[in-house]
């Protein structure tokens, strides 16, 4: 299925240099130059992606991300900007972004960090907590685990884990994704790091929450 990519960038030249590429590269481009008309096209065409620069007419990118953001827009963003000061960063993760990068860039280098994002899935999710059962809530925005024994914030891979096999809870996933989800571009995955994960989330919320079904993987059972 093609990705559509929302790019807000109102420098002209950047603007088509970027759409152009990933148009080459099969994605399915929405190009604005303002956030007025990105709201439009939001409206009308859900992305699985969000490119947004920071300095724009009106509305800044920062304010922007936030109000798609309170609207429900649950897709993953990436801010392309010229400013790179603490505050700035700071600022755009507290907006809702999920990855930064600074101009000027490679073009390889934001399509990875693209498919990074699209491969993870990574979705920004209402704050209501997943219930694991066995006294457990599992916060997937906020990396938080709340269980009987107290509260946890889960390493990278744990979470990663723990938030695929719950967003398809009584679904099994095939190991093949699993690892592929917890292992990103250039990392060699590991059999016995997965089986130290799953061990560790099974102390966590319950032996019996994760069913290994051998030859086809696992499931979060609920």
């Amino acid at each position: 299925m093609t990705a559509k990519v929302l790019l807000l960038e109102d420098d002209p030249q950047l603007h088509e240099i970027i759409k152009e590429h990933l148009e080459d590269n099969g994605f399915k481009v929405f190009g604005v130059f303002n956030a007025y008309d990105a709201a439009d096209i939001l409206y009308e065409n859900p992305c699985d992606i969000l490119l947004l620069d920071v300095k724009l007419p009106g509305e800044s990118g920062f304010d922007f991300l936030a109000d798609q953001r309170k609207n429900g827009v649950l897709a993953p963003a990436i801010f392309i900007t010229s400013l790179n000061a603490v505050e700035d960063l700071s600022q755009g993760f507290k907006a809702g972004c999920d990855d930064y990068l600074r101009k000027p860039f490679e073009l390889r280098e934001l399509l990875i960090r693209m498919e990074s994002l699209l491969k993870r899935r990574f979705f920004h999710q209402p704050q209501d907590g997943i219930d694991l059962g066995n006294g457990a809530t599992f916060y997937a925005q906020a990396n938080r685990l709340v269980t009987s024994e107290g509260e946890f914030s889960l390493p990278p891979k744990s979470f990663e884990l723990l938030k695929l096999l719950a967003e398809n809870r009584g679904k099994v996933v095939s190991r093949e994704k699993v690892l592929d989800r917890m292992w990103t571009y250039g990392e060699e995955a590991s059999e016995m790091s997965l089986r130290t994960h799953l061990k560790n989330l099974r102390k966590l919320i319950g032996q019996d929450c994760i069913e290994t079904l051998r030859g086809v993987g696992f499931r979060l059972n609920l």
